[in-house]
């Protein structure tokens, strides 16, 4: 099977496709891309997955015989760390060894900028042609150094918070590392800031079968943390990172899963507070009202396909002209980023910005979502179902069946939009959007409404046609 690219770099399954040899092919070629560019430096680093630092340790080998000098992470670190460390080290690039949210069978290969960021398309089809037609290195090999990035990434993360406002958290906070990147690192980061709250980690300890889930921060995946929280009243936060730590989750008290858009709403509230400014950059998937509190606070509003890499596009427009500025970017997955910081998602970061949230308002990330809700105009209710399809299913017919729609669940079809996937825009400010993932075997149907009836309804319809449409599900 060729070794095929995602919106993020290479995933394929531990043993059948993610081999060592493919992995050399591939580093073999991303060096190739980064020599040519005039590259000397570049930062290569693994998460808790199988034979994550096995696989790594290859890569190193490859980046120095093609002349590179690298730094290996020595233990398994979260992707922004990582990403960090390129722009800290001043790298051409970097190599995060890692399948994020992916099952655990699955591992992959993250390409990283020398911004600190997800590789531009262009990047990514360049490293592609090269697996094709490498060139010949014969000049002098590189070093292999360990990489020492903690204390440098942690000062980062001073930066960007407000200490003195996060000291004055008093309630619990449980993180949950699904056994991924994260572990330790925030409880680390808290205890090394003497910040004084009740902190917790729960799945604290490396697992490359994280847990049993899948490590994704979404509901079906987080019952341990819903129970140990289930329990709690007033000041109660549970935050959760993927399996690599740049995503992120929140569960609140009580036990009632907080979702990614409406964390990207409360810290985008929170950060215009502090008197930051800018754009707002969200996915085609992301929920409307993100575009409704923008507009509120007068920002203007880009809108971009599914994929961090398109957000980081725009922090790099912005970087380069003031005026594109990017004051929040972010996805449906809980992939989040900021002003002042890399161009990156950072699960950590925005863990302990929701922190400040709650600490600077007094009130809970539910009650601040409400007043957001009020002030817009708009009841946020949300879901979404990821279909794994036969073989012979044809995402293509799905994508061209799906426009032709009038009515979803006697919804009134709207408008449509098609920048990517296809989302139907209903009556009542609802939407139901059809997309294929880009590195699974999936297909994913999201559901927004002002009801959690009206978001059920069209789901199931919704997930109804496009089983319909697969030969396999007879």
């Amino acid at each position: 099977m060729p070794i095929k690219f995602g919106t993020d770099g290479w995933r394929d399954i531990i043993a059948e496709d993610f081999t060592y040899d493919n992995v050399r092919i591939v580093a073999r070629a991303h060096a190739q891309v980064l020599r040519e560019g005039g590259g000397r430096l570049v930062v290569v680093g693994f998460d808790t997955r199988f034979q994550g630092s096995g696989f790594a340790r290859v890569v190193a080998d490859v980046m120095a015989e093609q002349g590179l000098d690298v730094l290996l992470a020595p233990e398994f670190l979260p992707t922004p760390a990582l990403s960090f460390a390129v722009v800290h080290h001043g790298a051409a690039g970097g190599v995060m060894i890692t399948a994020s949210h992916n099952p655990p069978p699955y591992n992959g290969y993250k390409i990283k900028g020398a911004y600190g960021g997800s590789a531009t398309p262009s990047t990514v089809a360049q490293i592609e042609r090269a697996l094709s037609y490498p060139s010949r290195y014969e000049g002098v090999r590189g070093t292999v150094q360990p990489l020492d990035i903690r204390e440098a990434y942690y000062a980062q993360l001073d930066r960007q918070l407000n200490l003195e406002t996060l000291r004055s958290y008093r309630g619990l906070v449980v993180h949950d590392a699904m056994g991924g990147a994260a572990c330790g690192w925030l409880a680390d980061y808290v205890s090394s800031r003497a910040l004084p709250l009740h902190f917790e980690e729960l799945h604290g300890r490396p697992d490359p079968m994280f847990y049993g889930v899948n490590p994704e921060p979404i509901p079906q995946n987080l019952g341990d943390l819903i129970t140990r929280l289930a329990g709690e009243t007033g000041t109660a936060l549970g935050v959760i990172t993927d399996g690599d730590a740049d995503r992120v989750g929140a569960v609140t008290a009580g036990g009632r899963f907080f979702n990614s858009h409406q964390i990207f709403a409360v810290l985008l509230r929170h950060l215009y507070g502090r008197g930051l400014r800018g754009r707002v950059v969200k996915t085609v998937s992301g929920s409307r009202v993100i575009e409704l509190l923008a507009g509120r606070l007068g920002l203007d509003v880009l809108e971009t396909p599914v994929g961090f890499k398109y957000i980081t596009d725009a922090f790099l427009e912005g970087q380069a002209d003031e005026r594109l500025a990017v004051l929040m970017g972010g996805e449906e997955s809980g992939g989040l980023s900021s002003r002042g910081h890399i161009p990156e998602r950072d699960g950590l970061l925005n863990s302990l910005l929701m922190i400040e949230a709650v600490a600077a308002s007094g009130l809970s990330l539910d009650n601040l979502f409400a007043q957001i809700e009020q002030e817009v105009g708009f009841r946020h209710f949300y879901d979404r179902n990821d279909l794994h399809l036969s073989a012979a299913f044809d995402k293509a017919a799905l994508l061209s069946a799906a426009p032709a729609y009038a009515e979803v669940a006697g919804h009134a079809v709207q408008g449509v939009n098609t920048r990517d996937g296809v989302k139907l825009l209903l009556d009542g400010g609802a939407s139901a959007m059809f997309r294929a993932s880009g590195t699974e075997p999936v297909v994913r149907v999201y559901v927004e409404a002002q009801s959690e009836e009206a978001v059920q309804t069209i789901l199931a319809e919704a997930t109804r046609r496009v089983l319909a449409l697969d030969p396999g599900a007879h």
